[in-house]
């Protein structure tokens, strides 16, 4: 039986469906030729500190995925920006980093002077892990519940006062943003880091602070401090045993903070791609998710689209708050 000759639309959307093959394949080639060489994760902050833990934590597993040599190089200063920096500005396609979201947000609405945008000059790759801060105050502070100690707040006014490793940083506008949510007025005391707010607050000189979880569990099981709430929209398996604000009357507030792995933007989005797929899985991992959550954060991974979303929304919300109280970066 003879074959009927092609018509001339099926010809056409043949020929079509051959040059879109043709062109995709370049970029597959080249994401499975990626990486050529050892791979580079900078960090922006010292050895043993917690974005470190993570990006070592990373290190093994990713070079076993990826098959190169995956090395950790600290660059630390300016709160991570020193290290975001080094990332935007990174040309020889082997470099990535991993940060704190004020790294990939807020950066350079806190300071003009910070020489990258994080919205523009960087690649989201996967989010890594998330946790809130706890809401803490003396273990003698007043109100039985979160709801009485948020009445006790609200009648001191400006009497009471709140601790944050300095200006800027998320305990600070953390603590901002629950302002304008809860009604409350502390005054803010800056200090040089979380050891200082803690014994500051078991001093008595201040009445409450947003602390990380790990610090927040280790002094409120020894009974030095109080745990009021965690400032994530529902309860977390980090603190199990401390409400939401929100269960405590604290209307739409949401506030975690979260590291990510991220990319210069000049990089190609196939390489993006394979890398994120890579990050995702190792974090999901069971051993990897038990891991991470060690080191105090709720393993998430995931995909690049998600994470920017997450960077959108966090750089509004915390925008918004730098913006109406006129925060900058000390």
């Amino acid at each position: 039986m003879p074959i009927a000759p092609l018509s001339r639309r099926a010809l056409i959307a043949g020929a079509a469906l051959l040059a879109a093959i043709g062109a995709a394949t370049p970029a597959f080639a080249q994401a499975a030729a990626w990486p050529a060489k050892p791979l580079r994760i900078i960090v922006g902050f010292p050895a043993g500190s917690s974005p470190d833990l993570t990006a070592r934590a990373l290190a093994d597993p990713l070079e076993k995925a990826l098959g190169q040599p995956v090395i950790v190089d600290n660059r630390a200063g300016a709160g991570g920006n020193i290290g975001a920096d080094a990332v935007a500005k990174a040309t020889d396609g082997h470099t990535i980093g991993l940060m704190i979201n004020g790294n990939m947000t807020i950066a350079r609405l806190l300071n003009p002077a910070v020489r990258y945008d994080p919205l523009k000059d960087l690649a989201p790759v996967s989010l890594v892990g998330v946790a809130p801060l706890v809401l803490t105050a003396p273990a003698s502070a007043a109100g039985g519940d979160a709801r009485a100690f948020f009445d006790a707040a609200r009648a001191a006014g400006d009497k009471w006062s709140y601790g944050s490793p300095g200006v800027g940083t998320v305990g600070h506008i953390g603590m901002e943003l629950l302002k304008s949510r809860a009604g409350i007025a502390p005054v803010h005391v800056p200090y040089p880091g979380y050891p200082q707010v803690f014994n500051a607050m078991v001093g008595g000189d201040l009445q409450l602070s947003m602390l990380p979880p790990a610090l927040a569990n280790t002094q409120i099981k020894a009974g030095k401090l109080r745990g009021i709430g965690v400032t994530s929209s529902g309860r977390s398996t980090l603190v199990p045993d401390l409400p939401s604000l929100a269960e405590a009357g604290v209307k739409d507030f949401n506030l975690e903070i979260w590291n990510a792995v991220a990319a210069p933007a000049s990089m190609p989005k196939a390489h993006v791609e394979k890398l994120a797929a890579a990050v995702s899985a190792i974090v999901r991992a069971p051993e990897m998710r038990q891991r991470l959550f060690q080191q105090g954060w709720q393993a998430v991974g995931s995909s690049p689209e998600g994470l920017a979303n997450r960077i959108r929304s966090d750089a509004q919300v915390l925008g918004g708050i730098i913006r109406t109280q006129g925060i900058k970066a000390e």
